[in-house]
């Protein structure tokens, strides 16, 4: 612990004058303008085959090889320039939106008044002023509001994913302190802790206000500095994404080894061979290359090595130094398409897809398995009362009334029935926000004629449609009735219930209480209790999301321990949360039944039609949801993930690992013999955590043979159980982000509870239905387009390095290079490189229409069929054909013939390999034009240009270099066909 001076002027703390940026920006703006140089060559040098070219490039520096270090050099410095430009550009654009928040307009008390300054020049002990709406730029301890009571309501949406609106209240003492000037002479001190990553300690919920957080219900409220940069709990609770690597990567760096070892391969056997024919005096000092006294001197060894090293630069091409670069170009390019995809935006709110990290594109063709929550992600989260049971008897809700089932008489106030709806009224977290408008709508009117609108704001929206519903089903007689809340018995997933203690007009201490039918129903029998418990059922049947409500009345005697042992358990400062939970279980005792609600919650529009598609493309999909079995069964059906001629399996109950492992065998013997084509499982979270834990590989195997599976009463933590092989998941609030995080592929739906799903995610789109067209249509052309680009990248430089390596048996192993330094440093950057980056992009062997419509066509490409071993194994024999082609075709037109032309010039060994170069220039250009189904004229422009640069290159640099070329072309005839 230690001490805070709180005077403005002489803060005894200020380690940290500037606030760090967005923890998740922060993370990943890894370059300043100083590390950026030696930082990104180290990022990048990493890669193996910048590496290795690094390794090459310097050996040619060391060594006398047969070609230029600029062969090498060149195109290493332009790949690395080309990568450092794009990660600098993307960090720039990272570190532009942390000057946003850092330089975001803040007013702090100094001097007798305000003073506007930003939020990075916020120091520990400075007082902040924050207005309605606004979101608090550091954590501060609450000193005052315009409240009388000094209280205010936030929302930390965008911290922990819950929409309710939070009450923090100020100590009595600053409370008082509305006004600045008063502000400006306060010298206090806080006890604090060290910053930690707990977002409600040391000060507790009630009087820290965390950063990220937004201010709500108060004009302006007055609080401290007591934690900036990175000592806040928002930078503390930020969990840095793992990095995730698509198949093709990992393909690619395996085609990457195995074109290695052809390289080792063919500089070993050029080495030997090269050795075995100097064997012979006669080759081994031809009268035209004799030795020096020191090359004959020299070791052995020594002189292997480097003729090794030599035919490793002079095949050293074999490996395509721009593959990454180009990779990540059409990666960084190509996720442009999905923003720019109209199909994809949602008018409604304005929202476009969006793009967090473009590594993973070509994933979203290769997805078998998807997660996706329910609430929110299937359906709207727009929460609708239906229907309720009161008393053992059922009730719907027509124009504003209830009316009892089978009877259309006027709902009978009875007293029961009157205390369910004052218990819907009163037991919940909704806070209510009430502007003054002149208007006449839905609000209430105060002592001065005015219309207050009433707006609520709920930590669900089953609260917020409970308490709505209430307030049009419930009437009372003016004046209103007025209730003191004295306790909140907050929700937690173990009792899955939350309660309020409050007091009636007459004094009367009760409590009410609502939660899951299995927190809140006794397990006795008793007529009321068992039609209650018959009515949920139906409820959930419907797929409506059910409650039970309950109450208590305290005596006076009961009522003063229970506020003691609660005051007890909050201010204690050891294991709080395990005395809490003993308190709220001898609270919440004896209860009785008032009755039960069911709340509709509306399925997303398509969602039968998006999740039957992804079916029809072998996709499987499981739903992981906290509701009942039932309301999970019902809601599953309903949007077409259970069908009604699939074999529903269920795996739910299960309190043992010996049970669960029983039920598991019968279910796969079940499958075996079962004649039914699709199988539904049905697993509760229980059971599940049963069986990963013992009986992951009998659960598994299960799970493959069903269709869909449906996880019902799930933690939020047992939703990262996401399993390979290529897995997607799918949430919209902030208990999703470990399941997003977990699987190959993370997708955020812009929804309702803040914004951490869709900031932890590798994609968001607005909507479910949007995940169809993303899979089916884009993840489909991506996957096509890089794997393309990864197989014609290897073929084009086995085209281009193996005549080298034949030319070799023609010079004795002489490490003569076929071809000109320039067509070496070239043939990468200009003459091979933009058609196949065009391709990329643009490429569309199938209309996008035909690829939605029919989903099944995603099988085609799934489990990285197009980078298989096969694939792999044409594209390589596919090169050594045509290189063996090139050369051999080349040495049969030019033959023995070096006859003298009509200018006395004689063909020779740069004719020849011109002419090689040439035609492979040409064929693997051709080649790419056939690949290519989708023509526009960026792919004309950049596949004809890179044959015309390469005429023109011919044109200037053959009359130098192979003057014997050019004479041979210009009587041919054939210098426009170049």
């Amino acid at each position: 612990m230690r001490g805070l001076l709180l005077a403005p002027r002489l803060p005894t703390r200020r380690d940290k004058p500037w606030l760090c940026p967005h923890p998740k920006d922060r993370e990943e703006c890894t370059y300043t303008v100083w590390n950026f140089i030696p930082k990104n060559l180290f990022e990048q040098f990493r890669r193996i085959a910048n590496f290795y070219f690094l390794i090459i490039f310097l050996v040619q520096l060391m060594i006398d090889t047969p070609t230029s270090p600029i062969t090498s050099g060149l195109p290493l410095f332009f790949v690395i320039t080309v990568t450092a430009i794009k990660q600098g550009y993307e960090d720039w654009l990272r570190h532009k939106a942390d000057n946003e928040v850092n330089g975001a307009p803040v007013y702090v008390v100094r001097s007798g008044g305000l003073v506007k300054t930003r939020s990075k020049n916020i120091r520990v002990g400075d007082i902040v002023r924050v207005a309605k709406d606004e979101t608090f730029p550091v954590d501060l301890v609450l000193l005052s509001s315009d409240r009388v009571d000094g209280s205010c309501h936030v929302t930390t949406a965008s911290l922990d994913g819950e929409t309710n609106l939070k009450t923090h209240v100020a100590v009595p003492e600053t409370a008082v302190l509305q006004s600045v000037a008063n502000l400006d002479t306060l010298v206090a001190v806080v006890e604090c802790q060290q910053p930690e990553a707990d977002l409600y300690r040391p000060l507790g919920p009630e009087s820290l206000l965390l950063r990220g957080a937004r201010l709500k219900n108060a004009k302006e409220i007055f609080g401290v500095a007591v934690y900036t940069g990175m000592e806040t709990k928002m930078a503390l609770n930020y969990k840095s994404k793992s990095q995730k690597r698509s198949a093709v990567e990992k393909s690619m760096n395996s085609f990457l080894i195995i074109y290695l070892i052809i390289l080792l391969f063919e500089a070993v056997l050029s080495t030997i061979l090269k050795y075995a024919w100097q064997a012979e005096e006669k080759w081994d000092e031809p009268w035209y290359d004799q030795k020096t006294e020191h090359e004959r001197n020299s070791s052995k060894i020594l002189r292997f090595i480097s003729d090794f090293l030599a035919f490793l630069v002079l095949y050293n091409f074999i490996i395509p130094i721009s593959l990454y670069v180009t990779v990540e170009m059409q990666k960084f390019l190509g996720s442009f398409f999905i923003g720019w995809d109209l199909d994809l935006y949602h008018e409604e709110t304005n929202q476009r897809a969006q793009v967090n990290t473009s590594d993973l594109n070509e994933e979203l063709g290769q997805v078998e398995y998807v997660f996706t929550d329910k609430t929110g992600t299937l359906t709207e989260n727009e929460m609708q009362f239906r229907e309720c049971s009161i008393n053992g008897i059922k009730y719907q809700e027509i124009n504003g009334k209830l009316v009892p089932e089978g009877n259309i008489s006027c709902f009978r106030k009875i007293n029961l029935e009157e205390l369910f709806l004052k218990a819907v009224c009163l037991c919940h977290t909704v806070h209510i926000s009430a502007d003054q408008t002149d208007g006449i709508g839905d609000g209430l009117w105060n002592a001065n004629g005015i219309v207050s609108q009433l707006e609520y704001y709920a930590s669900s929206p089953d609260e917020k449609a409970l308490v709505e519903a209430a307030k049009k089903l419930l009437s009372f007689p003016l004046p209103l009735p007025r209730y003191k809340l004295l306790h909140v018995l907050e929700f937690d997933p173990n009792r899955r219930r939350m309660s309020v203690i409050v007091e009636s007009p007459s004094g009367e201490k009760l409590l009410f209480t609502k939660g899951a039918e299995s927190s809140i129903l006794p397990h006795s029998r008793g007529g009321e209790i068992d039609k209650t418990r018959i009515h949920v059922d139906e409820f959930a049947l419907k797929g409506l999301r059910t409650l039970c409500v309950a109450y208590r009345r305290f005596t006076a005697e009961e009522y003063q321990e229970i506020d003691r042992r609660l005051h007890e358990a909050r201010t204690a400062l050891q294991q709080r949360e395990e005395r809490l939970a003993d308190v709220f279980n001898f609270i919440e005792k004896d209860l009785e039944l008032l009755g039960a609600t069911g709340v509709e919650d509306k399925l997303q529009d398509k969602v039968q039609e998006t999740i039957e598609a992804l079916r029809l493309a072998g996709i499987k999909v499981w739903v992981l949801t906290g509701d009942k079995h039932e309301t999970a069964v019902s809601v599953s059906l309903s949007c077409g993930h259970f069908h009604r001629t699939m074999n529903i399996l269920e795996l739910v109950q299960h309190k043992s690992d010996s049970t669960c492992a029983e039920q598991l065998r019968q279910l796969g013997r079940r499958i075996k013999d079962d004649h039914v084509i699709q199988h539904g499982l049905v697993v509760d979270g229980t059971s599940l955590s049963l069986a990963l834990r013992e009986h992951e590989k009998l659960f598994m195997e299960v799970c493959r043979n069903c269709s869909a599976v449906l996880c019902c009463r799930m933690a939020p933590l047992q939703k990262a159980k996401v399993k390979k092989p290529i897995t997607l998941a799918i949430g919209d609030g902030a208990n999703d982000v470990s399941m997003i995080q977990e699987a190959h592929v993370g997708i955020g739906i812009m929804g309702k509870e803040g914004r951490q799903a869709v900031r932890n995610s590798d994609y968001a789109i607005a909507r479910f239905k949007f995940l169809s067209k993303l899979l089916l249509v884009h993840g489909h052309f991506y996957y096509i387009r890089i794997a393309t680009l990864v197989q014609y990248f290897f073929y084009k430089n086995v085209c281009f390095i193996t005549p080298q390596f034949l030319y070799q048996f023609f010079c004795l192993f002489s490490q003569q290079t076929l071809y000109d330094s320039v067509y070496l440093t070239l043939y990468n950057i200009s003459f091979t490189s933009l058609p196949v980056l065009m391709y990329s992009l643009f490429e569309q062997h199938v209309h996008p229409h035909v690829l939605q419509s029919k989903p099944t066509l995603y099988r085609d490409i799934r489990k990285n069929a197009l980078l298989g071993f096969k694939p792999f194994l044409y594209w390589t024999i596919l090169g050594f054909s045509h290189a063996f082609v090139f050369f051999y075709g080349s040495y049969l037109l030019m033959g023995e013939d070096t006859s003298l032309l009509g200018n006395g010039q004689m063909f020779g060994n740069w004719t020849f390999g011109t002419l090689v170069f040439t035609v492979m220039v040409i064929t693997v250009t051709v080649k790419m034009a056939l690949e290519t189904h989708f023509w526009t004229w960026i792919n004309h422009f950049v596949t004809w240009g890179s044959i015309n640069t390469l005429k023109t290159t011919l044109v200037n640099l053959v009359p130098f270099k192979n003057p014997a070329l050019f004479s041979f072309l210009v009587l041919q005839g054939c210098t426009n066909c170049i």
